[in-house]
């Protein structure tokens, strides 16, 4: 496994993967690790396409994917796919589309573990309501992004 770190306009991005897809991609705060001099060939795709996304650039990503997970937490990553960039569903949305309504919390919590930031975007899962509920890379980002997403909407309803 491959692993390469770059910058990211909220913080240090984690790339990992192989020949089977990328496996990892997450962010922590800057100083935590060393931005990569050398991308190893098999991310680099992966780096070009986050710096496009950031850059605004680019609205969805084609990437080899190959997340680690449990059949139910792929069948919820698998979902997140569906949501169209600049748009948002919410927990409960998510999991009628999933077809048990049951599972509110079963669906929060594979969103919660999803490896694959941005790429896989549970930041566009929200609260029923509007809210900016739990986001493993912080609510700052969760924000941060759906702004950059959809600028005019997002900016007025979570000001």
């Amino acid at each position: 496994m491959e692993t390469a770190y770059i910058n990211s306009p909220l913080g240090i991005t984690k790339i990992m993967g192989d020949q089977d897809g990328i496996a990892v991609i997450s962010v922590s705060d800057v100083g935590e690790n060393e931005v990569s001099v050398v991308i190893p060939e098999i991310l680099k795709e992966a780096v070009l396409q986050l710096h496009e996304y950031f850059e605004g650039k680019r609205t969805n990503f084609n990437l080899k994917l190959n997340p680690k997970g449990t059949e139910f937490q792929q069948k919820v990553w698998k979902s997140l796919l569906e949501i169209p960039f600049g748009k948002t569903i919410s927990y409960s949305d998510q999991t009628k589309k999933l077809g048990d309504l049951k599972a509110i919390r079963a669906v929060a919590s594979a969103n919660g573990k999803n490896p694959l930031w941005i790429v896989v975007p549970c930041h566009r899962v929200i609260g029923t309501n509007g809210s900016l509920t739990g986001y493993a890379g912080g609510l700052h980002r969760k924000k941060w992004l759906l702004e950059h997403e959809n600028p005019s909407t997002q900016q007025s309803l979570f000001s």
